[in-house]
């Protein structure tokens, strides 16, 4: 009867699950085209995080940007700067030979102090007497116009004006107020035409004045952030009044590679319009969408590529070489407000952004994204990705089923990183990982409502009394309710607080509490950390057990490692503890591996899971037995032998502990790996000494141990110092076999 509602209730649950992954695809196929301004958003955020997993990447180094940068204006004066400085700045890169300079600046009025402007008004002043042929020749000085001046120094430079494209309308167009770019613009396929194809339009555009637009091309500059603000994409193609232009960075590459035309490729006709697939230069094919946007694969965050300071050009003094490269002219001075947001910074010179899309086009990698593959992988990763988490969340454990939606988030987004963009290619993960979270969310609370009921009864009925390794075990089988016990090899570890009593009695109750509570949460930690499993604490003491109740096939190991991190923790502890004027605070360890009974162990109204046997004496025995030798930490030659050589430890004694006839061989265990060398051949000389003291060769064993005890003073060699002095008087019998007994606790 159990059996059966529970396959039902498992049943239902992985219908849920069907539901909504139904649901899910059903609604994708909705509203996949367009997508969602949310699901765009979050795709963005997701994409940002993988710029930043992926890291800055190596530039082509054929981009330079050259600054107008905050050096810049407080040498020369604030901008905007005389037009012949700006056209002596081109010259002197021009005589670099670069393959293109292109200015990210646009000069939309005549520059106000050229001195053609002040002749005017000479020839306007009543007492000063010029002629009109001296004014006609100074207005006709070509050096007299520094708008002209700049035009013509443009004219013998590969270079490329900048101008921007205003959107709205603003009703300040003016028809003559029209940019010339000189390429020539295909369209392919043959028989499609330019009204066809959707880019961004514009409404006028803000171009250079006519004196300085000598340039050889022109090219737009506008980017587009999206609604947070983030530049992704960038067009290479606007319209105006049914007219394509191409972009400041795309004319700068076409003039570089010498090329005189370029083609956008546009998709099949649908509806009566065609997207744009892509520009080609030559033989380079550059995606776009199909407003014909490249996707912008950043190099790093700002600076990743070279800035010379304008300054420093002017003076002759710019370090590297600008000839064969692409030379952008911008600004990074905060004061002229071409600052961007990227995926890697949240200022960014606009400038360097057209540097990103040079580098772009002349590597060959920026981002494409399919939207048809991106909701055709969508579709498969909802309905199988759906239906196999809603299965393992039905029949397997909560465990399992959390894993399995762990499993499938992080192999959504490392398959998106390794195969897509590692590849340059977007692809949306959002409504997968929405969906998938949808089914893991709905999924486990229908398991809680109707399959947790006996667990939560469970927990309410014995969370209270006993430990909840075994609240655990009892709710995954309740039968397991039962006082017996098994046999099991195991480890035990003692802890005890040196000196305890004479603390507690330097604190009040609340003062006690507080340190009792900070002590045993540190110690506690390190044990469950370990694998270990906090059996009880005993005032100051802490008993712990590897192995139960989850196997672990490396307990004795675990349990000598926490031993080291809790030496390590209470060092780290120590400072704050003295600062309250508690005096220093120590510890000892006992450790033992061995058979013994493990179990709920109790009375009929009360128990807990815990171990017995004479193995768990011997723990709690060894303990206390680093008082006697001056250590923190002793185990057993069981635990010894079990842990073998990845352990450096030190053999300290024979003892026969007191209710035990048979000896057992007692270590101290100094590290996990190789030793020091100074520490090596300490402890090789100790148990030289110790293999003479059980021979009862005294002198000898003496020499080596008042060596050793000068060299690094320790209560274990002055501890046997002392019973070297006994066995001078009171000698061993003759059958001793070199074991210590102890006739305490």
């Amino acid at each position: 009867m159990i059996s059966t509602l529970r396959a039902l209730l498992k049943f239902s649950s992985f219908k849920v699950g069907c539901i909504v992954v139904f649901c899910a695809a059903l609604l994708f196929f909705l509203i996949s085209n367009p997508k969602p301004q949310l699901l765009s958003a979050l795709d963005h955020r997701l994409t940002d995080t993988m710029f930043s997993w992926r890291g800055p990447i190596p530039t082509s180094g054929e981009v330079v940007i050259i600054d107008i940068d905050e050096k810049s204006l407080r040498e020369i004066g604030q901008w905007p700067w005389s037009r012949n400085v700006v056209a002596e700045l081109v010259k002197l890169i021009a005589a670099q030979s670069p393959r293109a300079v292109g200015m990210d600046i646009v000069f939309a009025e005549k520059d106000r102090t050229s001195p053609r402007n002040f002749v005017e008004e000479l020839g306007r002043l009543p007492n000063l007497e010029i002629s009109g042929e001296a004014l006609r020749r100074f207005r006709e000085s070509p050096g007299l116009d520094y708008d002209l001046t700049l035009g013509q120094a443009l004219a013998n430079t590969p270079s490329v004006l900048g101008y921007v494209f205003q959107l709205k309308d603003d009703g300040f167009k003016n028809s003559p107020e029209v940019p010339f770019p000189s390429s020539v613009i295909h369209l392919s396929p043959a028989g499609a035409e330019y009204h066809e194809i959707q880019p961004h339009s514009a409404y006028r555009a803000t171009v250079n004045i006519e004196a300085i637009s000598q340039a050889e091309s022109e090219g737009f500059f506008n980017v587009f952030p999206d609604s947070s603000g983030t530049v992704r994409q960038v067009p290479l193609i606007m319209e105006m009044d049914g007219v394509p232009y191409p972009s400041l960075a795309l004319e700068m590459v076409r003039i570089g590679l010498g090329l005189p035309d370029l083609t956008i490729h546009a998709s099949q006709m649908i509806k009566g319009n065609r997207g744009i697939l892509g520009v080609s230069l030559g033989n380079r094919f550059i995606p776009t969408d199909e407003k014909g946007q490249l996707n912008v694969n950043f190099r790093g965050p700002v600076h990743t590529f070279p800035y010379i300071s304008a300054v420093d050009i002017l003076k002759g003094e710019f370090p590297g070489e600008l000839r064969d490269r692409y030379v952008l002219i911008g600004t990074s001075a905060a004061g002229l407000l071409d600052l961007r947001t990227t995926p890697f910074s949240n200022i960014v010179p606009g400038v360097e952004v057209q540097a990103n899309i040079i580098d772009n086009i002349l590597q060959g990698d920026p981002f494409s994204h399919d939207s048809y593959t991106e909701i055709a992988l969508t579709m498969v990763v909802i309905i199988l990705g759906g239906l196999m988490l809603s299965a393992l969340l039905a029949y397997s454990s909560p465990l399992a089923g959390g894993l399995a939606g762990l499993l499938a988030f992080t192999a959504i987004v490392a398959g998106n990183y390794l195969f897509f963009f590692r590849n340059h290619e977007f692809m949306g993960m959002s409504y997968p990982l929405l969906t998938l979270l949808a089914v893991f969310l709905l999924v486990t609370l229908f398991n809680f409502f109707f399959e947790g009921r006996e667990k939560k009864f469970i927990s309410n009925a014995f969370g209270r009394y006993v430990s909840p390794q075994v609240v655990q075990q009892l709710r995954k089988d309740p039968g397991k309710l039962t006082l017996s016990g098994e046999q099991k090899n195991l480890t035990v570890m003692f802890s005890d607080i040196r000196g305890f009593t004479t603390i507690s009695e330097k604190l009040n109750s609340q003062e006690l509490g507080r340190f009792m509570n900070e002590y045993l949460t540190a110690m506690s930690n390190v044990v469950m950390n370990r694998r270990g499993t906090v059996d009880k604490f005993i005032g100051d003491a802490v008993m712990a057990i590897w192995g139960a109740p989850l196997d672990d096939e490396d307990h004795a190991a675990n349990a000598v490692r926490a031993a080291f991190v809790m030496m390590e923790t209470l060092a780290a502890l120590r400072p704050a503890w003295e600062k309250k004027a508690l005096p220093h605070i120590d510890i000892g360890v006992g450790i033992n591996t061995g058979i013994m009974s493990v179990g709920n162990f109790g009375s009929e109204r009360r128990f807990d899971f815990t171990v017995m046997g004479d193995n768990v004496n011997l723990a709690s025995r060894l303990e206390g037995s680093n008082k006697t030798y001056g250590t923190n930490i002793i185990i057993s030659e069981f635990t010894r032998e079990a842990i073998g050589p990845r352990f450096f430890c030190r053999f300290l004694d024979m003892v026969r502990v007191k209710g035990k006839n048979q000896p057992v061989k007692i270590y101290e265990p100094i590290c996990e790996g190789e030793p020091s060398p100074e520490m090596r051949r300490e402890v090789e000389k100790f148990e030289e000494a110790i293999g003479l003291y059980r021979k009862v060769e005294l002198d000898a064993a003496e020499r080596i141990l008042l060596e050793l005890n000068q060299h690094r003073p320790a209560k274990l060699y002055s501890l046997y110092l002392e019973r070297i002095s006994i066995f001078r008087q009171t000698p061993p019998p003759p059958n001793w076999d070199g074991a210590f007994t102890f006739t305490t606790k």
